[in-house]
């Protein structure tokens, strides 16, 4: 019988890769997909089609609305920084607080449920933000704290969090993720796009996504439509 494993998929070409990861080591994946009240729906309706791709034994979409705390570009109407220089060491208005302490307590809730030990998440320390809660030792903290707060863990299970992408580049992603075979075109990394659903190409998650497919030589998917 193959392992379950719970995947934080957010149609996000980091996630996609991550999951389609989990996939190849053996994993039956069950998606969960955050509908927390971002600012656009084409993120949803990308997750939606990459777990048709990869899959997936069952595909939640969770609503939690973090629009009720705000305190982010993503929830609010408040602008999206355009343009930024990616060596500042500022945290970013596109900051969600403590989203991924959210998104994976209610991934550890339904892998608890499921019976299953891992928990896939794609976060990256690399060609990131500067959000904190995509660093390791987040990821490592979380784990621990998972061991001690669920029956599974007190029972003796080792819950494991997995973030195969947390040590390498943008770039590297993207190549691993074209050896797996995977279909970016699918996937949607724009923190505001436009009326049409096109990337804005000005965002910092679009300009690190255009950076790893320039520095492999291979024209994005999403560029060429």
């Amino acid at each position: 019988m193959m392992p379950k494993a719970v995947v934080l998929l957010s149609g996000g070409l980091d996630s996609y890769t991550a999951a389609a990861m989990a996939r190849q080591q053996g994993f039956e994946l069950h998606a969960l997909t955050m509908v927390y009240g971002q600012r656009h729906e084409r993120e949803v309706a990308a997750a939606r089609a990459v777990a048709r791709a990869l899959g997936v034994t069952r595909h939640v979409e969770f609503a939690v609305d973090l629009r009720a705390f705000g305190g982010s570009s993503l929830t609010s109407a408040d602008p999206v920084p355009k343009d930024r220089s990616q060596t500042s060491d500022e945290i970013p208005s596109t900051y969600v607080p403590a989203r991924n302490t959210v998104f994976l307590s209610l991934a550890l809730a339904w892998a608890e449920t499921l019976g299953a030990s891992d928990i896939v998440i794609g976060v990256n320390a690399i060609d990131y933000s500067g959000y904190p809660d995509c660093r390791p030792e987040f990821i490592g903290a979380f784990q621990q704290m998972a061991r001690l707060a669920t029956r599974a863990g007190v029972g003796g299970a080792a819950l494991t969090i997995h973030a195969p992408l947390q040590h390498m580049t943008k770039a590297q992603i993207i190549e691993r993720g074209r050896d797996l075979g995977l279909d970016y075109g699918l996937t949607h990394s724009c923190y505001d796009p436009l009326p049409d659903g096109r990337p804005c190409l000005r965002c910092d998650s679009c300009i690190l996504r255009a950076a790893g497919f320039a520095e492999i030589g291979v024209q994005d998917p999403l560029v060429q439509r």
